[in-house]
């Protein structure tokens, strides 16, 4: 008698811990997908505020760019991030696990007199607590021209 009230016990705490560990997980991911959107919005913020340098450190390494070639890159490039709400929408947040996201979202950008929106998905990584997209992901939506070798575009 003594064994089926101990198994009956262990079945009443396994039972109540599984669903206590699936909300925990659930909600773990929330929180990533929270923290990686605020991630791409301080991205954003920072590239419509022209802080090219602080910029620079939120994104992933790609190459042999240096600090000074890219913020050039993009201070030349036609668009940058519009502000307030027209910077980015529509977010969906993919967690591939809690220290990578692709995330699927509509960015205004302004340039050359006009607004425009263009939807992508962007991988982001956190590396020591920081979001860090892809510099070629903020380039191209920058409308950064490649780089001239001989006076030719490549």
């Amino acid at each position: 008698m003594k064994k089926l009230a101990l198994l009956s016990l262990f079945a009443v705490l396994i039972c109540t811990a599984c669903p206590a560990q699936g909300k925990t997980s659930a909600m773990a991911g929330d929180e990533v997908k929270a923290e990686a959107e605020r991630g791409l919005g301080e991205i954003l913020e920072l590239w419509h505020n022209k802080k090219f340098d602080d910029l620079y450190e939120k994104t992933l390494s790609s190459g042999k760019q240096t600090k000074k070639s890219f913020a050039g890159r993009l201070s030349a490039a036609p668009f940058r991030p519009a502000c307030c709400w027209r910077q980015m929408q529509d977010v969906k947040v993919t967690v591939k696990n809690d220290d990578n996201v692709i995330i699927r979202a509509k960015i205004g950008l302004d340039g050359g007199g006009d607004s425009e929106y263009r939807t992508g998905s962007f991988k982001l990584r956190r590396e020591d607590g920081v979001w860090r997209i892809s510099r070629s992901d903020i380039l191209s939506l920058a409308g950064a021209s490649k780089k001239k070798r001989n006076g030719n575009k490549r």
